[in-house]
C-alpha cells in the first residue's frame, strides 16, 4: 500500500510502498478513503513531542470502508475504565501505531463507527478528533445548557470550529475571538452571534462591554492571554482548556477565581462512548465539519505546510485514492 511515512525529524514526509497491514484477533482493517490532519501530527514532525518513535505512520483522523460499510475511527486507543480521565495506556493513533495517512489501516474493531450518512468522506475525515474532543469539552465537562452564553477562542482551528457549531446547535449563544477580522467574520457566517478581535487593545474590556459576560469558555492556547478569561466570565461560570500552544499561563489572579466561583476544566479527546454520543449529535443536528483545504495523500507535505502556517478555517484533509488491490478485511 501506499503510505505518508515520518523517517526522520524536522524532514519531509515520505511518500513511499509501505506492507499492507494484516488485521489479528478482534481488529479489522480498513481501506481508507480521506484522513485529516492535526496539530499534534506537525508537532510530530518538528520533535516536540514526547516519545516519538521512527519510522511512523502519521494521521489520527480517517473515515474509510470496512467490509464493505462507511466507517469513522474512533481515534484513539485504551482510554480505560474510568470516564473521568483517561488511563496510563492511552494513546492516539499515528503514533506509537501506524496512523491514517496511508491506504490501509488496522484498528481494534471496537474503534470503528458507522460513518454519518450526510457527511462526504473529507468531512468525515475532518470529524472524529476535533469532534470528540469539542464535544467532551463543551458537554462533559462544561456541562453546558441551553440559552447559555458561550466564547469560544482561536476560531479557525478543526476543535474550535465544532464547539461554535457544537454549542449553536444546543441552543447556546456564541461569540468568538480571532487575531483575524476574516475568520471573525467567517464565524458569523456559520452563526456565531459576534467576536473580537485579541490584537485589538483592551478587547477584553469591550467584549464585557457589550456583553455582559460569558457561562462558558472554550480555550486551546493558554499563555499570558488566558488571564484575561475569568474576567469575561459571569458568577459561577466554567473555562474549558484542550490545549497550551502558547504555553504556561502567567499573571492569573486566584482572587478572581474564588470570589466568581469559576470553574477551570481540562479535557482530552473522549471515551468511546462520548464518541458514540458526538457521532449521535452530529447526525441529529446534520452538523457539517468545516474543511478549509483537500490535498491528494501524495501532497501531504504540502498540506502540513498549509496546516504550519496557521491561516486555514477548518480542517486539512487529504484524500486517498482507490487502490487495485483490495485485501482481506479480516476480523
Amino acid at each position: 500500500m501506499k503510505a505518508l511515512v515520518l523517517q526522520n525529524l524536522q524532514k519531509p514526509l515520505v511518500f513511499q510502498e509501505v506492507e499492507t497491514p494484516v488485521p489479528g484477533a478482534g481488529s479489522v482493517l480498513v481501506r481508507l478513503q480521506s484522513a485529516a490532519l492535526n496539530r499534534r501530527d506537525w508537532w510530530i514532525t518538528q520533535g516536540q513531542y514526547a516519545k516519538i518513535q521512527l519510522p511512523v505512520i502519521l494521521g489520527s483522523d480517517g473515515a474509510g470502508v470496512c467490509n464493505g460499510k462507511a466507517v469513522v475511527l474512533y481515534p484513539a486507543l485504551d482510554w480505560g475504565d474510568n470516564p473521568a480521565a483517561q488511563g496510563n495506556k492511552f494513546r492516539v493513533l499515528g503514533l506509537p501505531e501506524n496512523g491514517t495517512l496511508a491506504e490501509y489501516i488496522c484498528v481494534p474493531r471496537a474503534n470503528i463507527a458507522p460513518k454519518p450518512e450526510h457527511l462526504t468522506w473529507e468531512q468525515a475525515a475532518a470529524l472524529p478528533l476535533a469532534g470528540l474532543t469539542a464535544y467532551r469539552t463543551l458537554f462533559t465537562r462544561c456541562a453546558l445548557r441551553p440559552g447559555e452564553r458561550v466564547l469560544i477562542t482561536g476560531i479557525g482551528g478543526g476543535v474550535a470550529l465544532l464547539a461554535m457549531q457544537f454549542a449553536l446547535a444546543a441552543g447556546a449563544e456564541v461569540y468568538v475571538t480571532s487575531g483575524s477580522e476574516e475568520k471573525i467574520e467567517k464565524a458569523v457566517h456559520l452563526g456565531a452571534t459576534g467576536g473580537a478581535n485579541y490584537h485589538t487593545s483592551d478587547w477584553d474590556k469591550a467584549l464585557k462591554n457589550a456583553v455582559g459576560g460569558f457561562d462558558v469558555v472554550v480555550d486551546s492556547a493558554g499563555g499570558d492571554g488566558f488571564a484575561l478569561l475569568p474576567g469575561l466570565c459571569k458568577p459561577g461560570a466554567r473555562i474549558g482548556i484542550y490545549g497550551g500552544s502558547l504555553g504556561k499561563i502567567n499573571g492569573l489572579s486566584p482572587q478572581i477565581l474564588f470570589w466568581k466561583q469559576i470553574s477551570i476544566l481540562g479535557s482530552t479527546m473522549g471515551t468511546p462512548e462520548e464518541f458514540t454520543q458526538m457521532l449521535d449529535f452530529v447526525s441529529r443536528h446534520r452538523i457539517v465539519p468545516v474543511v478549509d483545504s483537500v490535498f491528494p495523500l501524495s501532497d501531504g507535505n504540502a498540506a502540513l505546510q498549509r496546516l504550519a502556517e496557521g491561516t486555514q478555517f477548518g480542517k486539512v484533509v487529504l484524500t486517498i485514492p482507490d487502490s487495485d488491490v483490495q485485501p482481506e478485511s479480516g476480523g
